[in-house]
């Protein structure tokens, strides 16, 4: 992914709403599944790491990137953005 694909992402996650909470169970294999399944209808989603979570929010983006096969755009604070390109459904259009 080239820098100006991630900045469009960027801005395209910021008026998103996180759809995931991750709370101080960290990464269960439930919550790993739910963000995979929910690629199949969201290209790009945003997870909310809560507070009473200890866990580096960078190394559980780069874990979950790993585990369902998507790629970072970013992590602020306690806040992560994961995309996925869905090849059936195809909703956003990256620029060259």
């Amino acid at each position: 992914m080239t820098s100006k694909q991630r900045a469009y992402l960027m801005s395209l996650a910021s008026t998103l709403d996180p759809i995931f909470q991750i709370g101080k169970s960290s990464l269960t294999p439930e919550i790993t599944s739910a963000i995979e399944e929910c690629f199949n209808t969201h290209e790009l989603i945003k997870i909310n790491v809560l507070k009473n979570c200890f866990d580096d929010p960078k190394e559980m983006a780069y874990m979950l990137a790993e585990r369902t096969k998507s790629q970072v755009v970013q992590v602020i604070g306690k806040k992560i953005v994961l995309y996925k390109e869905n090849k059936d459904n195809k909703k956003i259009e990256l620029p060259r």
